[in-house]
């Protein structure tokens, strides 16, 4: 398989000295000794059958070898293996492994190391299970086996997480498997008593058919309806009535009804009611659990983006794999093509990544050498190595996290108003069904059993229940893969409602990446002391225009102060300076620019430039055909921001507002009547986002703005914020429908079944059937379709290229 001219093993070119090795007599070129020694092995070890079963190349094996030591630590034996007969057991990722022949020669390799008990390879999945006895072998051992062929393993992340789930729906399936053949066989029997229309059956068949379905149904009420019957138990000690309660009172019901008119040889049984009620509910809940995963799958991966080991670098050198846990700033790290980014830093060397799983964005991003690179991106290319800045959870990643899991612990106030509207129903419900019960009793009493079943059966709040929080977990999972998270309960439907947007201009419409244009300088000074001074007075400013004198060689300044809106003061080699509005650093008229002064002289001018986003154009127009009114509020010159938002097409700007005065103008507007969404990133946007009615932060904004949030956009692209006022109006439709549907379907149904109309069994197909064309209406959020990118050439990139070409930003 390999190529002409390329190692025998691997593929790769070969050197001008390739070394060789002797196989089925012949003599095989290979790129490196780590390959010839793999492949030396392979043909001792009698398994040279690979080269030729193989489908594929190999992966280059290096020749240094790798320390796998920190695999035999207790605390990751314990967190990602499990124990097994004979030993333990653990599941791993294989780097290399792209064929059948793969899987076959890392299956006999493995089996050939001490210890092993068994090898289960899949190169469908990528994954490896090995079964192995730690006091004959350590796991590094075998490990170190698998990498002498070529393949990498990694630590199969959120493996204990994903055990559990699998558990999980295992369990759900087997139950919905009982279900469904008890269901099958009791209504089988049923179907003859059913057609016994003369009563000609003998007593004795009729019985026996009867027994025979109850015992099938008996696994089908408690085994497999045992999540409606443990439900009802809870709710009963928290003495709220749900649906859980009213499921496993309606079966019960059924069931025990069944046996005394059984044993007391009575003319109807519902056993059928019984067993088709479970099944489909067990149905229903297994579709909304995929629903749910499916939404969740983004945010999940989030969650277990960040590997468990990585590779550190020390000082002779070497490389040794380490947890994270063992990582400190300032420890040099080397990351593998195709492995993730364990802890945030800064690169050594140029790379490209897989930044989709932080921002959504899915194409890969190219950084040079000192450039930030994050936890949870992927390298792609090339190995590269970085310098660690945080670790745990002080990286971004950790930080979206737990914005996420304090979202997802807070429910929304409409879903709130729902569980209580639906517990109502059930009480309501519960009278009701006693009145028909009463009424049946005395004009059919043979009937009232059945009739009352039945309003229970087809009345049962499941539609009402799943109608808000399906939706909102399928949109929640949209708005996950396009890099936007939510962290307010309510955000998607204030969202939703929002008719005003107010836009901040640095770092939101614009790249906040400004750059340093011009110095002008006065009184004597040069321009390389003014960066100086300007760098050191706003080394740890938290506002994007700080970026601008990044670069500069500064001191610490002392006694630093901000003026909101007007800018900053500090201390620098004993002197106080200004740096900020031209009548705040130099007593001068405000021409928009960035002065440098110490109060009341003038010593530098400085032109900083900041472009335009690539899509802020398009991104403006999409706001403005769902007939959101945007506005930008600004801090900047009123030069720079009447250039940027005439460049856009934002004829609403407002220039030189502070904090007090951005939140002053939302207060008014909420004050005619305005729902208001504002969009920030830095510090000094905090209170306005605070006071919105729906906020969103940018990716690279400060912290505060992202707690003032109530979401935040992942990714650089400001079509983001379309995609998701589209995506909330669209969820608050799917919900209006959803509860319509719910409530109507009671409405009508309810009467037909407490005129007799409707059997149970019939009662709960109609009832699963709403509840099934409840989820599926909420999974249509998933299918939004998006606006793309505006492409090189395109009337809206021209635009932002002009936008960018004319603006100039204080």
């Amino acid at each position: 398989m390999a190529r002409e001219g390329g190692c025998f093993h691997c593929g790769e070119p070969l050197p001008a000295d390739a070394p060789t090795v002797t196989l089925d007599g012949a003599p095989r070129a290979v790129c490196c000794h780590g390959c010839g020694t793999a492949a030396a092995w392979i043909r001792d070890a009698g398994l040279d059958d690979y080269y030729r079963l193989r489908q594929a190349d190999g992966r280059r094996v290096d020749a240094e070898a790798d320390d796998f030591a920190a695999w035999d630590r207790a605390d990751i034996l314990a967190e990602h293996s499990r124990e097994a007969i004979g030993g333990r057991e653990i599941t791993v990722l294989v780097e290399g492994m792209r064929c059948a022949a793969c899987a076959w020669l890392i299956d006999r390799a493995l089996r050939r190391v001490d210890g092993v008990r068994d090898v289960q390879a899949n190169a469908v999945t990528g994954r490896l299970i090995v079964a192995w006895d730690p006091d004959t072998t350590p796991l590094s051992r075998v490990l170190q086996a698998l990498a002498r062929l070529g393949y990498r393993p990694h630590l199969a992340p959120g493996e204990a997480l994903e055990r559990e789930r699998r558990r999980e729906r295992r369990t759900l399936l087997i139950r919905l498997g009982v279900a469904g053949l008890g269901m099958l066989q009791a209504m089988m029997f049923a179907e003859a008593l059913y057609l016994d229309f003369d009563n000609q059956m003998p007593a004795a068949t009729r019985d026996f058919f009867r027994w025979i379905a109850f015992l099938l149904a008996t696994p089908v009420v408690f085994y497999s309806g045992w999540p409606f019957l443990a439900g009802m138990a809870r709710e009963l000690r928290l003495r709220r009535l749900g649906m859980d309660t009213l499921v496993a009172t309606s079966v019960l019901l059924a069931y025990l009804a069944s046996l005394i008119e059984t044993l007391r040889g009575g003319p109807h049984v519902w056993i059928d009611a019984a067993v088709m009620f479970v099944f489909l509910l067990l149905a229903a809940r297994a579709i909304e659990a995929l629903a749910r995963q499916r939404a969740n799958a983004a945010v999940d991966t989030l969650a277990r983006a960040r590997p468990a080991l990585a590779w550190r670098i020390g000082d002779d050198g070497r490389r040794e794999q380490v947890p994270l846990a063992a990582l400190t700033a300032g420890d040099t790290v080397r990351v593998g093509v195709g492995e993730q980014v364990p802890t945030d830093g800064v690169l050594c060397d140029d790379g490209e990544f897989d930044e989709s799983l932080l921002t959504g964005e899915s194409r890969p991003v190219a950084k040079r050498a000192g450039e930030p690179v994050y936890a949870g991106s992927t390298c792609r290319n090339a190995p590269v190595r970085m310098r660690v800045t945080r670790t745990g959870q002080d990286t971004r990643l950790s930080h979206l996290v737990r914005l996420v899991e304090q979202a997802q612990a807070q429910r929304p106030r409409l879903a709130q108003a729902a569980d209580a509207l639906a517990s109502r129903f059930v009480v309501s419900l519960f009278a009701t069904a006693a009145v028909v019960f009463a009424v049946w009793w005395h004009l059919a009493p043979e009937r009232a059993f059945e009739v009352m079943l039945a309003v229970l059966v087809i009345s049962c709040p499941c539609a009402l229940s799943l109608a808000i929080p399906t939706a909102l977990g399928v949109s929640h999972g949209a708005l996950a893969r396009i890099g936007v998270l939510a962290l307010r309960p309510d955000a998607l439907d204030t969202l939703a409602r929002a008719d005003t947007l107010v836009l901040d201009k640095t770092g939101t419409l614009t790249e906040g990446r400004p750059s340093l244009r011009h110095v002008e300088t006065f009184a004597g000074m040069d321009a390389a002391q003014a960066r100086r001074i300007a760098a050191a007075l706003e080394r740890d400013a938290g506002h994007p225009l700080a970026r601008a004198f990044a670069g500069e060689a500064a001191p610490v300044a002392d006694e630093v102060r901000a003026a909101p809106g007007q800018g900053i003061q500090g201390l620098v080699d004993g002197r106080c300076y200004r740096l900020g509005r031209a009548d705040f650093a130099a007593s001068r008229f405000d021409d928009g620019m960035i002065w440098l002064g110490d109060g009341t002289h003038a010593l530098a001018r400085f032109v900083i430039e900041d472009r335009p986003r690539a899509d802020a154009v398009e991104a403006v127009a999409a706001l403005k055909s769902l007939g959101l009114s945007p506005t930008v509020l600004s801090g900047d010159g009123v030069i720079a921001v009447g250039l940027l938002a005439g460049a856009l097409g934002i004829p609403q700007h407002h220039a030189r507002l502070s904090p007090e005065d951005k939140l002053a103008f939302v207060r008014s507007l909420q004050a005619d009547g305005h729902v208001v969404a504002m969009v920030g990133d830095g510090i000094n946007d905090a209170p306005v986002l605070a006071g919105a009615d729906v906020s969103l932060a940018m990716a690279g904004g400060a912290p505060l703005a992202h707690r003032s949030a109530d979401l935040v956009l992942t990714g650089e692209s400001l079509l983001r914020l379309p995609q998701t006022v589209a995506l909330a109006r669209r969820t608050r439709a799917v919900i209006r429908q959803n509860l319509a549907w719910a409530l109507a379907y009671n409405i009508i149904a309810l009467p037909f079944a407490a005129l007799g109309w409707v059997t149970p069994w019939l009662a709960a197909l109609g009832m699963a059937g709403s509840s099934l064309l409840v989820t599926a209406n909420a999974l249509r959020l998933a299918r939004l379709p998006f606006p793309a990118r505006p492409e090189a050439g395109t009337a809206e990139a021209r635009a932002t290229a002009a936008a960018g070409d004319a603006m100039m930003a204080p």
